[in-house]
């Protein structure tokens, strides 16, 4: 489908004149584009088509994105030689003031300004990069631990709750709506098999043992972007910032961060966590961390990766059986090989498990 960029773009209070409009990275959720501008001194800009049949209260998920912007740049101006247009995300209000747009056709957009000169990697290649992501990732909660204004709104109810993703996944086994259920018999029995063992971190939380805080809860490597000299500078997609466990974080980074292959990995024989990478991030994150944590959340940073790479690979097999209708694919067994891509890297964590335990009780 196409789209009018420049007359959506010029209903913004952007600086600058639109020049072109050409669609940017690689997310799964949104369509973005990258809206380069005439003028060599103005910004360029993100301007995105948002899906609100995933978030279903756009207005809502832009106040929370709103309110952590608005603090993250209150926090940043405290700091000595912050820049924070490279450092924050910056949305850019539409002409009646709101942070979104409705256009003609019922669809909502939002425009941020692009921030110059970053990296951003899908695969990890060095412990330098792992400790710089392990630090943005540490700092975003902890500049977030003192938000005032009462809990963000969930904009995607239950998102990593785990006990209703195999809730889920095993209605869709009885459903079995696109036929495909009789394939994975292998899959579907080493996902369930595990079942009681990843509902620990909601226990816990029950139980009091650890406590509610904001977090990102999307918290793959591409979320984090490096400047041009690799040290951490800004997170982003904020979509999901709302209520969790810091676990859902720090799992969820070092399920890609960690990761030897990619995502989609189709030759399994590639996909394994490499434990170096694991310790680098974690004594980044815990460097921001660690006088914020209670010591029952530090004993299960190592349970984290394993939950999160389940939950996501959970995820990834009930989109498969229901027909592919939420995330994005390339091709008919996009999600299948996803799907078996996580198991493994779930199965290399298991094999490393005590050696994870280890490197944590050493960092603090």
């Amino acid at each position: 489908m196409t789209y009018d960029l420049k007359n959506i773009f010029e209903q913004f209070k952007a600086e600058g004149t639109y020049l072109t409009g050409e669609p940017y990275g690689s997310g799964h959720i949104h369509d973005t584009f990258r809206i380069k501008t005439a003028e060599a001194d103005r910004d360029d800009y993100i301007l995105q088509r948002l899906n609100n049949k995933i978030f279903k209260n756009i207005p809502e998920l832009q106040n929370n994105i709103e309110r952590v912007t608005v603090h993250l740049k209150e926090k940043l101006s405290r700091i000595t030689g912050a820049n924070i247009k490279r450092e924050c995300l910056a949305l850019i209000p539409s002409s009646d003031g709101k942070s979104w747009l409705l256009d003609n056709n019922g669809n909502y957009w939002r425009l941020y300004i692009f921030i110059s000169n970053h990296r951003s990697y899908n695969i990890v290649d060095s412990t330098d990069k792992a400790y710089e992501g392990g630090k943005a990732i540490g700092r975003f909660q902890a500049m977030l631990a003192d938000m005032p204004g009462g809990p963000l709104f969930e904009t995607i109810p239950k998102f990593h709750d785990i006990e209703n993703r195999l809730r889920i996944l095993e209605e869709k086994i009885k459903e079995d709506p696109a036929g495909r259920v009789k394939e994975l018999e292998y899959e579907i029995k080493e996902y369930l098999s595990r079942g009681e063992e990843m509902k620990t971190i909601l226990r816990l939380g029950r139980e009091g043992k650890i406590p509610l805080r904001i977090t990102h809860n999307d918290t793959k490597f591409n979320n984090i972007l490096l400047d041009e000299y690799d040290k951490a500078l800004c997170v982003i997609d904020l979509d999901t910032v709302m209520p969790g466990y810091v676990h859902y974080d720090f799992g969820d980074a070092i399920r890609t961060v960690t990761n030897t292959a990619a995502e989609d990995e189709k030759d399994l024989s590639k996909v394994e966590m490499n434990i170096d990478l694991f310790e680098a991030y974690a004594k980044g994150y815990l460097s921001e961390t660690g006088k914020t944590l209670n010591s029952t959340e530090i004993e299960y940073l190592a349970f984290a990766p394993k939950l999160i790479t389940y939950t996501i690979g959970v995820r990834f097999l009930t989109d498969y059986i229901d027909g592919d209708n939420y995330f994005k694919i390339h091709h008919p067994l996009h999600n299948l090989q996803r799907t078996r891509a996580q198991l493994k890297l779930v199965m290399s964590m298991e094999r490393q498990y005590e050696e994870m335990k280890k490197i944590i009780r050493r960092l603090v």
